[in-house]
This record gives C-alpha cells, sequence and structure tokens, in this order.
C-alpha cells in the first residue's frame, strides 16, 4: 500500500492540551485515547479482523495509521500474520516475531466514525479523570474533607469535593439531618476503593473517627499531640462519650476539650446536630476507666471477669436508670468505649443474688461432704466454690479457716475426694448407659460429668464432637464450665483423628 503523506494537526494537540488542563489528567493520556479512537475507526474502514494501530506525533500532530502483520512460523489468522517467506519477499531481513509495517491513508472521518471516535475519547478521558481521583483521595482516608452538595439521589448526598465527586450515603447522615443542592458539607473520609463502575469515595458523618478529627480541630492540645484520643462511641445525633489522656501532667485533657466555658465541645456539637457528648479521662486500669465510662452515674463496687471479658457493675439503687441511660443508651455506650461487656446491678439485687449464692454453695457442701451448716457457711464465707476446691488446695489454705485444725481439714478432704470418686463412678457408669464413646472420654479437658452432659445431648462420638464449634460446646456445657480457650482446645482435640496419616502420605 502506497503511503499518503500525513499532514500536520497542531489543532489536536490544542484540543489534548485544553482537555488535559481541564480534567487535571496527563496530555498523553488525552492522545493515547484519540489514538485509540482513531484506531477504531481505521478498524470499520478497513476491516475489524486487521491489526490497525494509529499514532500521533507529539510535536506535530501528524495521524499516522498504519496495519500491522506479525511474522510466524504458521500462520494462523491471514489477516494480521504472514510466514517468513512471504515477509522476505517484502522485507528481505525479516525475521520472526517481527511486526511488518503498512502505512495507510489518513481516514476522511464520516459522521458516523467522528461520533464513535468522539465517544471512546471522552469515556477514555472519563476512565482516565477517574483514575486520576483514586490516586489523590486513596491516601487521603481518615480525613476531614470540605465540599458541596452536588444532587441528592433517594437520599444519597453526592458531594462535589473540587477536584472529585464523593457520596455520602444515607446511612452515614446523621438522624433527621437533611442536605439541599448547594449546602456545605463537613464529613469524615472513612474509605476509597476502586468499583465496577470505577473508583469511588465514600463519606461519613456518623463515624466515631469524625468526632475524633474534629476534636483534633478544635483543640490544639490534641493536634500537636499532647492530648491522645484513646477511644471514642457514639450514638449519632444523640449522645456520644469520647476517652482522652494527657502525655504533659500539668494538662487537664479533660478540661482542655471542653474549653473555656465549653467552647470547644460546642463547636463539635454543633458540628453533629446537637449529640450530647461525655468527656472522659482513659485510665489503663479496666475499672477505672469503666467507672469514668459510666458517668455520670455513681458506682459503688466493679467485678472482672478477665477471662470473658465481662465486668459486674453495682450502683446504688437511685443511680440505676441513669447508668443504664434511656433504652440503654449510656451502658451501651460505655460498653462500646471500653470493649467490655457490662452488667448493671442495683446494691439490692446484688446483695440478694449473693443471700442466694451463698445459700445454694453452702446446701451443696452440706449434702457433698456430710457436714453441718456451721463448717458449710465458713467454707462459702472463705471463698470455696466447689467441691474440687475443697478436694486438691494446699491443707493449709483449710487450716487458715477460723476453727480448722489439720484433723478437720483433713477430714474434710478426705469426704470430698470420695464424693468426687464416687461421681466419677456414677457418671462413667451413666456414660455407658448413654452410649458415649471411650475415645470422647479419654480427650482431656472434660469431666467425667461434661461427658454425661454431651450424651444427653447425642453427642457421642469424636465425630459428633469435632462437629461442633467452640461457643457450641459452651452452650451445651454451660457457660461457666469452660473458657472459649479451652473449648477450642476440645474440639481441636476430637479433630485430631482426622488428620492422622496425612503427613505420611504426603
Amino acid at each position: 500500500m502506497e503511503r499518503t503523506a500525513a499532514l500536520p494537526r497542531p489543532e489536536l494537540l490544542q484540543v489534548a492540551d485544553a482537555v488535559a488542563r481541564d480534567k487535571g489528567i496527563d496530555r498523553d493520556e488525552v492522545l493515547d485515547a484519540m489514538e485509540q479512537a482513531i484506531q477504531k475507526a481505521g478498524r470499520s474502514k478497513y476491516g475489524h479482523e486487521h491489526d490497525i494501530r494509529a499514532h500521533i506525533d507529539r510535536k506535530t500532530g501528524e495521524i499516522l495509521l498504519s496495519r500491522y502483520m506479525e511474522v510466524v512460523e504458521a500462520v494462523e489468522n491471514e489477516a494480521t500474520q504472514l510466514t517468513l517467506p512471504q515477509a522476505r519477499r517484502k522485507k528481505p531481513d525479516a525475521e520472526l516475531g517481527e511486526f511488518l509495517v503498512d502505512p495507510l491513508p489518513p481516514i476522511d472521518f464520516g459522521r458516523i466514525a467522528a461520533q464513535t471516535a468522539k465517544q471512546v475519547i471522552v469515556q477514555k478521558v472519563r476512565d482516565a479523570e477517574r483514575q486520576r481521583q483514586f490516586n489523590e483521595f486513596k491516601g487521603r482516608t481518615s480525613e476531614i474533607v470540605n465540599g458541596l452538595v452536588k444532587r441528592v439521589e433517594f437520599g444519597n448526598v453526592v458531594v462535589d469535593l473540587g477536584r472529585a465527586e464523593a457520596l455520602l450515603r444515607r446511612d452515614e447522615l446523621i438522624p433527621r439531618e437533611t442536605f439541599r443542592t448547594g449546602d456545605r458539607v463537613r464529613a469524615f473520609i472513612y474509605d476509597v476503593r476502586q468499583e465496577q463502575r470505577g473508583p469511588q469515595i465514600f463519606l461519613s458523618r456518623t463515624h466515631p473517627q469524625f468526632m475524633a478529627k474534629l476534636f483534633a480541630q478544635e483543640v490544639p492540645e490534641i493536634y500537636d499531640g499532647i492530648i491522645e484520643i484513646k477511644a471514642v462511641a457514639r450514638d449519632p445525633g444523640s449522645r456520644a462519650k469520647i476517652a482522652v489522656i494527657s502525655r504533659d501532667s500539668g494538662i487537664d485533657p479533660v478540661g482542655a476539650c471542653v474549653g473555656m466555658r465549653g467552647s470547644r465541645v460546642q463547636a463539635v456539637v454543633a458540628e453533629l446536630q446537637g449529640e450530647k457528648i461525655d468527656i472522659i479521662q482513659w485510665s489503663g486500669d479496666p475499672a477505672t476507666f469503666i467507672v469514668n465510662a459510666l458517668a455520670p452515674a455513681e458506682v459503688a463496687k466493679v467485678v472482672l471477669d478477665e477471662e470473658a471479658n465481662r465486668i459486674e457493675v453495682v450502683v446504688p439503687d437511685d443511680q440505676l436508670s441513669l447508668a443504664i441511660g434511656r433504652r440503654g443508651q449510656n451502658v451501651r455506650l460505655a460498653s462500646q468505649l471500653t470493649g467490655w461487656d457490662i452488667d448493671i446491678l442495683t446494691e439490692a439485687e446484688e446483695s440478694e443474688r449473693r443471700t442466694e449464692e451463698f445459700k445454694t454453695r453452702s446446701k451443696m457442701f452440706i449434702d457433698a461432704l456430710d457436714v453441718d451448716d456451721v463448717i458449710a457457711h465458713l467454707l462459702v464465707t472463705e471463698g470455696f466454690s466447689s467441691v474440687e476446691e475443697v478436694a486438691f488446695v494446699p491443707l493449709e489454705d483449710l487450716t487458715d479457716i477460723e476453727g480448722f485444725d489439720e484433723g478437720i481439714a483433713g477430714e474434710l478432704q478426705q469426704r470430698a475426694r470420695t464424693f468426687l470418686e464416687e461421681q466419677d463412678e456414677r457418671n462413667s457408669v451413666r456414660r455407658r448407659e448413654l452410649g458415649v464413646d471411650d475415645a470422647l472420654a479419654e480427650i482431656g479437658g472434660l469431666s467425667s460429668g461434661h461427658l454425661v452432659t454431651l450424651g444427653e445431648k447425642g453427642i457421642k462420638t469424636l465425630d459428633d464432637l469435632a462437629d461442633l464449634a467452640g461457643d457450641e460446646l459452651i452452650e451445651i456445657l454451660g457457660k461457666d464450665s469452660l473458657t472459649s480457650d479451652q473449648a477450642n482446645a476440645v474440639i481441636m482435640a476430637a479433630r485430631a483423628h482426622w488428620f492422622e496419616g496425612e503427613g505420611e502420605r504426603a
């Protein structure tokens, strides 16, 4: 094919420069989009089966259109490939894998071809613009941005950030909050990700960190790192708790966040549509921190269960409603803030429960050890809660109890051990009656009583036990039977036989 001289087209470069400036993307990306559009039009004219490529000279704007043919050993597509002998008739030094380039005459764009080219250019430029937005904002998550409401669609707010658009979804808006086109909006970037329709920037006004960042803007000591925000919990639009700590013993973190006459906290409250904010002193001691977190309620006593990550809080009777809050809001936010499960009892409820526990444990010792109520009460008062404890504690732990000598202590231990042996024997008989496999009894961590309970629930083989999850096992045996780690260890031990021999096969 003879090449028709291509004329310089400086106007193409001017258009590319204008689009690049307007959209904030690279000039070469615009020219690449134009090349693909011309290439598409060329294939429409000469046939889609051909490998037609376009190139725009970056200095003159000259459009070069060419057909490429690959030199191969065996031709699979005659439109894009030719053999080495065929290639050498055109170019004597041609080699395998090389492309022969035939120049094509410039295209006279018709209306349809021009429209197609425009669509390709617009799409490519839009893709490049979105990629630029993604690259610019992907490192800006956790920042607060200001923008203008561009439009509202089904309650979702599209925000113009100047060089990008972001989405503030309806569920990320503070309840009862409304925006109209043209309103200014301040929000928190919580995610920037690539989606099928392109990069998306997601905003939130309900995220706990939005409030933390607002405080950082209002309180210079937070921005400077003197005061640190350790935790935030929010019920958006209603109430929030924020825990702070000072790195400088001379600065009160709560006072600094409140500001002179509440000026600093009020600026945050105004932005959050009147959300009430409790500012709390953070403490490394969980009990102290939880007591602080339940403010304004007063706490009389706390009991921590670190294994279960649960804390029992006892409050005066007249403080119960304040501690719980309207619809449980105060205790819920305190739980979120501290990361502990919080149970709240009044002093009267706790006293009643302690009395009931005392009676139950005393009766257990009277029945199991065949002792009178005085000895049973002494054991409970000293903190003994099970027959196993009496049977296996060091003897001096019993002789330390007032009124107990070595004879009484030894007799109590002997009776406790005899009771446990007889109980184990009864449980073993019952286990066999239920058809629980001996293999299940050999797993460590399960008592004879546990095995009977499992058998009564239909769990009789290693496979039955192995199919359970740790929390299911705890639910079956009772919440005080095993810790989460112990339950998971039992399950893994039951599953061990599934993997026996795998190492040898490997």
